[in-house]
């Protein structure tokens, strides 16, 4: 089916032959660091060719309602996603932030954890993430061409070939059990019943905020894309619900009542007992399905991320069976969190001045993003570079943004799907004025600008306090994640 949010960078193919790296020694020690850089460069430009034919495919926001071609790759491929438990993730925002900290709450209690997230920021690897780390491009050719024929047979089957999404998510059940993990996170493309990822039967099913996106997909009917994303709640299984608005919420414990699913609901059964902002992230007690769970420290700012530690807490408390005074190990979980790492949610960059690359891409994120940047940052001015999708509420997120910062400096990402500048730059104008907007046609000029506007003086040096916030787009931080030197996480 689809992605969150289809990236598509386009990349020129670097010439070579086949990759064949040959058998290497047992202990990586023995393997010259030269030859090591070498494999490295000729596994990039073979993951270059398999996304050119990736690329060839239905792009992931193009949907056809079906699960029929995904389950007849699984069927071939002896349904790998059979072979493990699963938490299956969906929702309109925080989706990632969930998964990546579920996966970190498993790991350290013992379980080798396979993660599947879309879309990436930087590189496609990262989609696919084996104890913690994405796998390595070798590794993602390796699987590709492996399961490639039996992607033919489903495509030659008659109807519409298999998408781009479809394809990825088979190359990710394909993994886990390859690895083999013990356990699988799983976060949906967009929506749920019909996503490609819905062909796995999650024993929990966790549903984040569910909000307006995608609404030439989705809709603009709020219980309408809660019936969607409701789709990944199985007979049986566990339902963790985020606080929702109550559209949402009927339609959600509708669709339990509907399968027999057990319900836990954020606020009712579990939640949020105490938030404290901390130097680096902020303090917590969590009242979890099996106990409280206090002094933990959590490595990123805002409410939200609070909310969805808890949502992750109480997936995890579900998935081991946990109960009334039957807690998770509080060490494991408190080390577990202090470690969690969100590329691209509220992430500082860079220091004098401070830059922050946040991912919010619809109004209920950027509300979210302004709520902590106005509650935890203390900033004499802010600057937000913006380069977003076209399909998206643009306005939504530049309103929601206007109260908190000072500048906007308007930008093109590298998506095919950016919106253009003059375009923006028109929107922008209209939330902000002409005293408070810059375009520039990249996002390199954009930082440079932005760093500029807040550390300006009266002929003095430059005056200390000033940010830079680069968000609107998946796209967006992923170009500034590497302008900046970040490695794909």
């Amino acid at each position: 089916m689809t992605s969150g949010e289809d990236e598509e960078y386009p990349a020129e193919l670097s010439s070579g032959g086949n990759f064949v790296a040959g058998p290497l020694p047992d202990d990586p020690a023995e393997i010259d660091p030269v030859d090591l850089e070498e494999i490295e460069r000729q596994a990039r430009r073979e993951l270059l060719r398999v996304e050119a034919e990736l690329n060839q495919r239905w792009p992931e926001t193009k949907i056809e309602p079906s699960l029929d071609r995904i389950a007849a790759l699984m069927t071939v491929l002896g349904d790998p996603q059979k072979t493990y438990p699963v938490i299956h993730v969906a929702g309109t925002n925080g989706k990632g932030s969930v998964t990546r900290m579920i996966d970190a709450l498993l790991s350290r209690l013992g379980l080798r954890v396979g993660r599947y997230t879309s879309p990436h920021l930087q590189l496609v690897t990262e989609r696919i993430a084996v104890d913690g780390a994405p796998i390595a491009a070798s590794k993602y050719v390796d699987i590709y061409r492996d399961i490639a024929p039996y992607i033919g047979m489903v495509d030659n089957a008659g109807g519409p070939k298999m998408s781009k999404f479809e394809v990825l998510t088979g190359m990710a059940f394909a993994a886990f059990a390859d690895a083999p993990v013990d356990a699988a996170v799983i976060e949906t493309g967009m929506g749920g019943t019909w996503d490609a990822t819905n062909v796995a039967d999650g024993q929990v099913a966790v549903i984040t905020p569910i909000g307006l996106d995608h609404i030439d997909y989705l809709g603009s009917d709020l219980g309408g894309i809660a019936g969607e994303k409701a789709g990944i709640i199985k007979a049986g299984s566990v339902a963790i619900l985020a606080e929702q608005e109550p559209d949402a919420q009927r339609v959600l414990l509708e669709r339990t009542v509907e399968v027999d699913a057990t319900v836990a609901r954020a606020g009712s059964e579990f939640g949020v007992l105490r938030r404290e902002i901390a130097v680096g992230g902020q303090m917590l007690s969590l009242q979890g399905l099996g106990g409280v769970y206090d002094e933990i420290f959590l490595p990123l700012h805002g409410a939200h991320q609070a909310n969805n530690a808890l949502l992750a807490l109480a997936a995890v408390e579900a998935f081991f069976g946990a109960g009334k005074d039957r807690r998770l190990d509080i060490e494991a979980v408190r080390e577990a969190f202090a470690a969690v790492e969100i590329p691209g949610r509220l992430e500082p960059v860079r220091a004098a001045p401070t830059v922050l690359l946040d991912a919010a891409h619809n109004p209920h994120g950027a509300r979210a993003l302004a709520t902590a940047i106005e509650e935890e940052f203390a900033f004499r001015r802010l600057a937000a570079v913006i380069g977003v999708l076209e399909d998206k509420d643009v306005r939504g997120v530049l309103e929601a943004l206007e109260p908190v910062v000072s500048d906007v400096v308007v930008t093109k990402n590298s998506s095919p799907r950016a919106m253009p500048l003059d375009e923006l730059n028109e929107l922008a104008l209209a939330v902000f004025g002409e005293d408070r907007v810059v375009a520039e046609p990249s996002l390199d000029a954009a930082v440079e600008t932005a760093v500029a506007l807040v550390e300006e003086s009266d002929g003095g040096e430059p005056l200390a306090g000033g940010g830079v916030l680069i968000t609107g787009s998946v796209v967006t931080v992923g170009d500034a994640r590497t302008l900046f030197g970040k490695e794909p996480a």
